[in-house]
């Protein structure tokens, strides 16, 4: 299962509130990044045979079957500070993660 804390909850509704009425909010893993697993977060307009769709904090949170097993148990969350906004990515089944937050590795 995947958790969105409250502020992303927030910030997903308020990006999403700028998009087409059906949009999906999508949640990958790709290959990349400095540490060799990238986060990747995107809006999509269709589900694809191989998605899972979970509706997380009533929104509606699309994740490809191949990338479920990299972030079970992962809760995204959304903070501003003096250097501007993101999505942080708290993965407790990676082993690192660089300094950015967007990247890990797995063992």
């Amino acid at each position: 299962m995947i958790h969105l804390s409250p502020a992303a909850t927030n910030e997903i509704g308020r990006l999403k509130s700028k998009q087409q009425p059906n949009i999906l909010f999508r949640l990958r893993v790709k290959p990349g990044g400095c540490s060799g697993w990238l986060y990747d977060i995107s809006f999509d307009e269709a589900v694809k045979v191989e998605d899972q769709v979970f509706d997380v904090n009533n929104i509606q949170l699309v994740i490809d079957k191949e990338s479920i097993k990299y972030i079970h148990g992962l809760t995204l969350d959304y903070s501003e500070d003096l250097m501007g906004g993101g999505f942080r990515f708290y993965n407790p089944i990676a082993t690192a993660s660089c300094s950015c937050g967007n990247s890990f590795s797995m063992a």
